[in-house]
């Protein structure tokens, strides 16, 4: 059967309700997947413009912590499919139907929507995370999902041994079929031939729709746990045919395939700045598979020369309705309407929309969320000492400026 059709009879579930205790406080008010990256993005526009090259057009995002924000940027920039041809992105809380309890997990999440799955019958569910950054086709691993009679095929990709604790970690044959799989081991199975290596979970499962719904109901049954990697998968095992797919970057021709957990200050930050390189890691300027996102009616980013200083910005991202004036900005990233003052000086600054910079300040290693004012003259990522006593500031010494936040 052709692969459009298989995409047709595909309906995905988004998983975009994480809390993001690591990214405090930038996710005190909004879901993880909400978190602002590159600019001019959310976190979760880089899945769900996944869905929308690889052909996918039935899509429930279903949302739980802080969802305001997350909820009012898929409802205005991710509105233009047509409903009356069965393509649309559809918004889930937890507290449709019967339940009014929060998801407690994410097979718990797939089983309380189990009403839509058993009314719209697809074929295939793909069951996807909203917090990774990374360009992946979909229907790639459909196809060999189909290909291979797998009633799970689960996306894979390569990890240090080191980062097992974070990951479900499985071992496959030569066929890709999963024959031992462990959630977060201490130190997991590495890859034959690739000492230090191990193949890990992305979170990211594509279930025969009958095969899933018997062993969501099974796992409801027993009632001992309420995730995928936990519970349902490792009783599959053995038991159903079970696949990785290993992924792979869409148009990357060499070395390995970009895929960030973006779940830390520390990746957070590394993974922003990274883009303004001049070779970054990750392409957001290929017209093949573009990255979509709520649409800003701004005027263009502008640098002025005022009042006899020079404007410099270098290896940075300005993004629409920025204003630069007379200001100094290396590796960092301005989102929009950002404005920075005369004689300000910013290194490694990642600025969320709104935010203006007095006359004089400086930044260095530094998150600022929306719509703050930083006062004239104010210095932040160059003494430890003084940023610890007033800021929130990871353990490598990134400063996290929260929204409204009083100097």
């Amino acid at each position: 059967m052709a692969l459009t059709d298989e995409l047709k009879h595909t309906v995905t579930f988004l998983l975009a309700g994480g809390q993001g205790e690591r990214l405090m406080p930038l996710t005190k008010s909004r879901a993880k997947p909400a978190v602002p990256f590159g600019g001019a993005y959310r976190i979760i526009d880089f899945t769900l413009s996944n869905c929308i090259h690889s052909g996918l057009r039935r899509i429930y995002v279903l949302t739980q912590y802080q969802a305001r924000s997350l909820e009012e940027h898929i409802r205005f920039g991710w509105n233009f499919l047509p409903r009356r041809l069965e393509q649309f992105i559809s918004v889930r809380p937890p507290h449709h139907g019967i339940h009014a309890k929060w998801y407690l997990g994410t097979a718990d999440a797939i089983y309380r929507n189990l009403d839509t799955l058993e009314h719209d019958r697809p074929r295939h569910t793909l069951i996807l995370s909203g917090d990774h950054i990374y360009k992946m086709d979909y229907g790639r691993m459909l196809r060999q999902h189909v290909r291979t009679g797998a009633k799970l095929t689960i996306g894979a990709v390569e990890i240090d041994a080191s980062e097992s604790p974070r990951f479900g970690i499985f071992q496959v044959d030569d066929e890709h079929r999963v024959v031992a799989f462990e959630e977060k081991p201490e130190k997991g199975s590495e890859i034959p031939g690739k000492p230090g290596r191990c193949l890990a979970s992305m979170g990211i499962y594509i279930f025969e729709t009958g095969e899933l719904i018997r062993r969501l109901r099974e796992n409801a049954a027993i009632g001992t746990g309420h995730d995928f990697g936990h519970d349902v998968i490792p009783r599959m095992i053995g038991e159903s045919p079970v696949f990785a797919h290993p992924y792979q970057e869409f148009g990357r021709q060499d070395g390995p395939s970009y895929w960030r957990d973006v779940g830390t200050i520390e990746s957070y930050f590394d993974a922003n700045l990274d883009l303004c390189s001049p070779t970054p890691s990750f392409n957001l300027y290929q017209k093949e598979w573009q990255t979509y996102t709520l649409w800003h009616n701004e005027p263009p980013a502008k640098t002025v020369a005022a009042r006899g200083r020079v404007c410099e910005v270098v290896d940075s991202m300005l993004c629409p309705g920025s204003i630069v004036s007379g200001a100094t900005v290396k590796n960092s990233i301005l989102s929009n309407r950002v404005y920075i003052q005369e004689g300000s000086e910013l290194d490694g600054a990642i600025l969320f929309a709104g935010v203006v910079v007095g006359q004089g300040a400086k930044l260095r290693r530094c998150i600022v969320d929306k719509w703050t004012v930083i006062p004239a003259g104010v210095e932040i990522g160059y003494d430890e000492e003084d940023d610890s006593a007033r800021y929130p500031r990871s353990d490598t010494g990134i400063v996290v400026i929260p929204s409204g936040f009083e100097f």
